[in-house]
């Protein structure tokens, strides 16, 4: 029985970036597994750990040698190995030799493509402490990090400074030296509550001495979930609901080794001010967990995660209440300064603010959305001038002190300085909906205006940018224009809005000045914009298939698109299905070869021609369904249609079983054909079934 030992790499740095920290600990951990597997050395559990000073990886029952094997190498084929007397060619000779047998002593390999000479031998397999440096070397060189660094004299890279390192197989220490730093069996502990080496007898005692001796939880879904139990236990003794962001959580998982939950109070004259801004400052600046009440508002209260178990709590409570609260007076005076200028009378400013040197300025942008805003307005049945005014302000925040100290306040600084001058509640919405949807799954617009300023905002961007030819490449996207392509095909298919995309483009490249040529890239911007369809639909799971028999009709009203998706989708399901996509396939492809060769195909059925009993029921069965079929098109109750038309299986496979379209006689076959277009158009309405697969 082979003899199996347990494996630890601990890798000890100076603080290590904390966004990245778990996907550097993901990695390193698949980097040693993969390069475990590549070696051939089958293993047990493996564990990965992640603390701001270090990267581990712990792997169960490791072989402590790679299994023996044979290892065949293929000659030359029989054929030529051996002349028609049976004596060896040169070639086989040759290949004997090379192996450093004689020819005597190789093996025949036959398979069913046929038979050479192979020479097969056994190769002893190496040592897993010989292999187990170099997995790790290149484990840490594969580490996704952007920006390495060297320090000292060293001339090898790392993402940070290194100081210690582990590397344990069983009771054994690999000898070795990576990064300046020779391999041992001593990890450290907490920085402050621990500084003194911690001796590993064996791998399996990493964890849990780390966290006895150490002051350290070096497991980081854990220490996450210890972060998240402490700062829900602090807020409910403050009588509120911390509201914890994963990102957040995850942020501070990775800035501690040993967390400890501190809560601290501000002045409640700051919630007089808007949410957000302190919200902001609690979270980006300081990276604090804010709390509030039963009805969702902020209370004057903040968690903030300590690194260390301090003998003096207070110290370190007022230690942080001292830092925020001068920037929660700034907030204070941010918002007091700038309500003493309207968001309109900011709007002359926004002609020396550049958008893109080539489409000009801010304000140019906001003129050229604002005419489309209010087209927009119009098409949904609202109002007009109100889309109009908001779109010409929409961008005036930019300029108030508080979405300069805050960017990522800017819409929602606007909604609130349009509500403090007494704006409509609308407009004012409108001003904080115009960026919406801000991420993947974030919520969309719920005003009329909004859901206008959002849409022709975007449309803009995708049409200056592609104008002036800067679209998209690879991981590149300086504009977002993926992302604000997403953004107005859900807004349009997930509220149900009846837009046509194609004319909002048309509209849009209208206002550019003669110079940008956006009319000519309306067709390139609307391509761009299917392909993102294409992958929204491919997330939510809808065939490939599906997408293409829809896309092949080029609707251009996404939200007709989507219910054409949803009711191929439904129809893909029924068990007429495959029959009825195959025979839409060969009804496309009779009514291709008929127009290729010239021949015309009547747009009326002649009743008196239909001579075989299967082509009469197959009239009559679409007769009985043309009416209800397209009122349900007509409703958009796709899904209702394609049911409806699944009852043609019969009679359509009927008449290829028993009538020949193409005959001799051109009355008869003109008629065929006219019946198979008619039956064809009834799919079209949804899709073309014959891309289904």
């Amino acid at each position: 029985m082979v003899e199996m030992r347990d494996l630890l790499v601990e890798i000890g740095t100076e603080e290590l970036p904390p966004k990245a920290l778990r996907r550097l600990a993901q990695a390193f951990a698949d980097g040693v597994g993969a390069g475990l597997a590549k070696a051939a050395l089958a293993h047990g559990e493996l564990h990965h750990y992640a603390t701001p000073r270090r990267l581990a990886v712990w792997v169960q029952g490791v072989p402590i040698a790679q299994a023996d094997r044979i290892v065949e190498r293929r000659g030359p084929a029989l054929t030529a190995a051996f002349d028609d007397e049976g004596r060896p060619s040169k070639a086989a000779q040759g290949f004997a030799r090379s192996c450093g047998v004689s020819v005597d002593e190789l093996e025949k390999l036959e398979t069913d493509k046929g038979a050479w000479l192979v020479y097969r031998s056994q190769q002893q397999g190496m040592a897993t402490p010989a292999l187990l440096p170099d997995i790790v070397r290149q484990s840490l060189a594969a580490l996704p990090v952007p920006k390495r660094m060297r320090w000292g004299a060293l001339r090898e890279e790392f993402v940070r400074p290194v100081h210690w390192l582990v590397l344990l197989f069983g009771d054994e220490v690999i000898d070795c030296e990576m990064y300046g730093v020779r391999a041992g069996r001593e990890t450290r502990g907490h920085r402050h509550l621990h500084a003194q080496p911690i001796y590993l007898s064996a791998p399996q005692a990493y964890a849990p001495l780390l966290e006895s001796e150490g002051h350290v939880l070096p497991d980081f879904a854990a220490r996450k979930e210890a972060v998240r139990g402490q700062v829900m236990e602090t807020a409910a003794r403050l009588g509120g609901r911390a509201v914890i962001d994963e990102a957040l959580l995850e942020e501070v998982t990775a800035l501690v080794e040993w967390p400890v939950a501190v809560a601290g109070d501000f002045e409640k004259r700051f919630l007089e001010l808007p949410s957000e801004p302190l919200i902001s400052t609690m979270k980006g600046n300081q990276r604090y967990f804010h709390l509030v009440d039963a009805a969702g508002k902020l209370l004057p209260h903040f968690i903030t995660v300590a690194n260390i178990e301090s003998r003096d709590e207070a110290q370190v409570r007022a230690g942080n209440e001292r830092v925020i609260r001068p920037r929660f007076s700034d907030a204070a005076f941010f918002w007091d300064k700038d309500r003493k200028q309207s968001l309109a009378a900011r709007s002359e400013a926004l002609k020396s603010v550049v958008f893109q040197a080539k489409l000009g300025t801010v304000y140019e942008k906001s003129a050229r959305s604002a005419a489309l805003a209010a087209a927009i307005a119009t098409d949904l049945g609202g109002d007009a001038p109100l889309a109009q005014r908001a779109a010409l302000v929409a961008k005036c925040d930019l300029l108030t002190d508080m979405v300069g100290e805050f960017p990522e306040l800017q819409g929602v600084m606007g909604r609130y300085y349009a509500l403090a001058e007494g704006l409509p509640a609308e407009f004012a919405e409108a001003l904080d909906e115009q960026y919406l949807p801000r991420y993947a799954g974030d919520r969309l617009p719920v005003t009329i205006a909004g859901r206008a300023l959002a849409i022709a905002d975007k449309l803009d961007t995708l049409l200056g940018i592609f104008a002036i030819d800067q679209v998209p490449s690879g991981d590149k996207d300086p504009f977002a224009l993926r992302r604000a392509a997403l953004g107005v095909l859900r807004i349009i298919i997930e509220c149900a809005l009846p837009l046509d995309l194609a004319t909002l483009l048309q509209r849009g490249a209208e206002h550019f000045a003669a110079a940008v040529p956006a009319r000519a890239v309306v067709g390139k911007v609307y391509d761009f914009m299917m392909e993102r369809l294409r992958a929204y639909y491919s997330e939510a799971g809808i065939p490939a298939d599906v997408f293409e028999a829809v896309l092949e009709c080029r609707p251009t009203r996404p939200h007709d698109f989507d219910m054409r998706v949803r009711g191929v989708s439904a129809f893909r399901l029924l068990p007429e299905a495959e029959s009825l996509a195959a025979a839409n396939k060969r009804i496309r492809n009779i009514l291709k070869q008929a127009s290729e060769r010239g021949e015309p195909v009547p747009e009326a059925i002649e009743t008196s021609l239909l001579s075989e009993a299967a082509e009469r029921h197959l009239a009559e069965a679409m007769n009985d369904l043309a009416a209800d079929v397209n009122a349900l098109y007509d409703a958009g109750d796709y899904t209702a249609a394609l049911q409806r038309l699944a009852a043609l299986r019969a009679p359509v496979d009927a008449f290829f079983d028993s009538v020949m379209v193409m005959t001799e006689d051109a009355r008869l076959r003109g008629n065929r054909l006219a019946l198979l277009a008619r039956l064809n158009g009834l799919f079209l309405r949804a899709a073309d079934f014959s891309r289904l697969q």
